[in-house]
């Protein structure tokens, strides 16, 4: 006779539901639209060079917290969640940068500085995002 023994394999592996799942999709595809809007007007404003630089990645963390902290509220997020709902928003808001920067590199600006100044800039918003959601995370 063999013994059995009996896994549990969880039926999903992201920690929250399907629903919040596809919610915080949607809302990383609103953020990467958000940003794309906004660095196509600064960045013509000198926003990749000296001191623009530095003020538009030091504004992308309180500019992101508020964004983390109402999807929290709105998709009723336990705290012990929000690791794992930035990834899936910065995830999101990333390939659809990579794609937009692959195939409609115009969307930043119409010259090659413009374009990578926004790939940078793009590369300190998902570091934010996701350094956001694990500071945020706390056991329930």
């Amino acid at each position: 006779m063999v013994a059995t023994t009996q896994v549990d394999v969880p039926t999903r592996y992201s920690g929250v539901s399907s629903s919040q799942f596809i919610a915080l999709c949607v809302l990383g595809i609103v953020l990467f639209l958000i940003a794309a809007i906004l660095l196509r007007i600064v960045g013509p404003m000198g926003a990749y060079e000296g001191w623009g630089r530095i003020a538009l990645y030091g504004l992308t963390i309180p500019g992101t917290l508020p964004f983390l902290l109402i999807i929290r509220k709105v998709l009723k997020l336990r705290n012990s969640q929000m690791a794992v709902a930035g990834a899936i928003m910065t995830m999101t808001a990333t390939l659809a940068d990579g794609i937009a920067l692959a195939w409609f590199p115009q969307l930043y600006g119409g010259t090659t500085e413009l374009i990578a100044g926004a790939g940078g800039a793009i590369l300190w918003g998902a570091g934010v995002g996701l350094t956001l959601g694990f500071l945020l995370n706390k056991n329930d």
